[in-house]
């Protein structure tokens, strides 16, 4: 007689791949897809370059671009080799080979040149035009040359306002650091010299007043929608509400000279985080943070968990304040919707959309959807690799990623009832344009 154990086995296990398949669909539905892939969409996180000449170099397109790190492994679809890039060469530029031979790459590359000289400072927009983005969100230190408005926003980089004092220590602590904060430091010194100003005051009042204000207030006059943090990268996220009269003390002893200890600066640093998120507020400007994993070989993933900044988002004096995880917090994206809760916390699955394929995003972004879907936002996390390899192809890539991703999220909801049809291309405008606008004021 068998054991009644091996009777259910079968069944429980056929039970269980039912539910596998149910929620990671193989195939979305093809209405569907083709009105997803007719939307014309709202980037909320991407690194374009401006329109440049022949030979010419845009290092404008992020705060953090090191000086050197150690070489450390490439995600797989990241890498130059890889072969879905062929489709995105074919869509841009008319490649016509099924090979990266170093022949087709070097006629290629004179495909490239010859689209930017035809379409001159329209070049940027063209791009848009080919990916079906209607604005982009451009993270960047400075706009440029075909960068302008309404298809391109702003998004500026602010860490540089939290570390005014000296950070020699934190480049002692391990090798991304002395690639990271050199570059922190510039952009502070640019900034001051905006502003017209030759040094750093002497007193925290007159640096808050002189300094981080008006660099705040200048940015959002010259377009700035949002500010940016990429303090993951510096130190962990876990900022919390700081004494006011112990910053101007540590500001004090250390702006002219000497090292801060470490929880000396930490707490300047909270505070002056604090300061800004609420000035962002006053000034209706989003606050973004680099959240989850990130480049370079001594990056501290845990550093980058996106509940480490619950208690900013539970203070009551930030409310006025919205604020983006960007990359959804990966590979915390499960963690992420639980903060959706918060009517002030949004998050876009941009750099998922290189980091996995459709069908494991399409899991992402169903648990999203069936959380608070007014609060998920689309993004490709575009930014260059490599002359082959530039923003365009990578913005390709993502994009048609995204895009397949939510079919097979919204074709799975509707397979098992959670929602209607249209209700699912209802849910495709908001992921992929409306709550983005909405956001942003961009209606």
């Amino acid at each position: 007689m068998r054991h009644p154990l091996f009777v259910l086995l079968p069944t429980a296990l056929l039970f269980c791949l039912c539910l596998i398949n149910a929620h990671a669909q193989s195939a979305p539905d093809p209405a569907l897809l083709a009105e997803i892939n007719r939307i014309k969409a709202f980037d909320n996180h991407a690194h374009p370059w401006r329109a440049v000449n022949e030979g010419e170099i845009d290092n404008e397109w992020d705060a953090l671009i090191p000086d050197s790190l150690e070489d450390q492994p490439f995600p797989i679809r990241l890498r130059p080799d890889n072969a879905e890039y062929i489709a995105a060469w074919r869509a841009l530029y008319g490649y016509k080979y099924d090979d990266m031979s170093a022949a087709h790459l070097q006629e290629l590359r004179a495909a490239k040149l010859r689209v930017a000289r035809e379409q001159g400072d329209k070049y940027p927009a063209w791009v848009l035009d080919q990916l079906g983005i209607e604005t982009m969100l451009a993270n960047r230190v400075a706009m440029g040359r075909g960068l302008v408005a309404p298809r391109y926003r702003w998004v500026s980089y602010v860490d540089a306002l939290i570390i005014p004092l000296n950070n020699e220590a934190a480049k002692r602590a391990n090798p991304d650091f002395r690639a990271f904060y050199p570059p922190e430091e510039r952009l502070l010194k640019r900034y001051l010299a905006d502003l017209q100003l030759n040094a750093l005051p002497a007193t925290l009042d007159e640096y808050l007043s002189k300094v981080v204000t008006p660099t705040l207030e200048r940015q959002k006059r010259n377009g700035v929608v949002a500010v940016k943090f990429e303090a993951a990268y510096l130190r962990p996220l876990d900022f919390r509400s700081a004494s006011e009269d112990i910053a101007r003390r540590v500001y004090a002893k250390y702006i002219q000279g000497g090292e801060p200890a470490p929880d000396e600066y930490r707490t300047l640093q909270d505070f002056l985080f604090y300061y800004i998120a609420r000035e962002a507020g006053r000034l209706s400007l989003a606050v973004h943070f680099h959240t989850g994993a990130g480049i370079g070989g001594y990056f501290n993933v845990n550093g980058g968990n996106p509940l480490l900044l619950e208690p900013i988002f539970n203070d009551p004096s930030l409310r006025k304040t919205n604020f983006v995880l960007l990359h959804g917090g990966w590979p915390y994206s499960k963690q992420t919707p639980a903060l959706f809760t918060k009517a002030n916390v949004y998050a876009d699955f941009s750099a998922q959309t290189f980091l996995l394929y459709p069908r494991e995003l399409s899991t992402v972004i169903r648990a999203w959807l069936e959380t608070v879907p007014e609060h998920v936002l689309f993004g490709t996390d575009a930014f260059a690799i490599s002359p082959e390899v530039g923003w365009e192809e990578v913005g390709w890539l993502t994009n048609r990623t995204a895009r397949q991703a939510l079919a097979l999220a919204l074709t799975g909801m509707m397979q098992d009832g959670e929602i209607t049809r249209a209700r699912a291309r209802e849910l495709a405008h908001m992921v992929l344009h409306d709550n983005a606008a909405k956001l942003y004021g961009n209606k």
